[in-house]
C-alpha cells in the first residue's frame, strides 16, 4: 500500500505538469490585439491633445513677459 502512495506522487505531479503546460502554451493573440488597439487609441488621443494645444497657443491673446519687462 505504501508503494502505491509513492507511485501516486509522480503521477499527480505529471498530471499537474501537463495541465500547467497546456495552460502556458495557450493562444494569447486576443490579448495582443486588444493591447495594440489600446495603444492606437492612446496615440490618437495624444495627437488630438497636441493639436488642441497648438490651436490654443495660436489663438492666445495673452503675451508672456519676462522679468526684465516688469521695470
Amino acid at each position: 500500500m505504501a508503494s502505491l502512495a509513492w507511485l501516486l506522487i509522480p503521477l499527480v505531479a505529471a498530471i499537474g505538469a501537463a495541465i500547467w503546460g497546456s495552460w502556458a502554451a495557450r493562444d494569447r493573440t486576443q490579448g495582443d490585439i486588444s493591447e495594440l488597439a489600446g495603444y492606437a487609441r492612446f496615440r490618437e488621443a495624444m495627437a488630438n491633445a497636441d493639436q488642441g494645444r497648438a490651436t490654443a497657443d495660436a489663438h492666445s491673446t495673452h503675451t508672456a513677459h519676462s522679468a526684465s519687462d516688469a521695470v
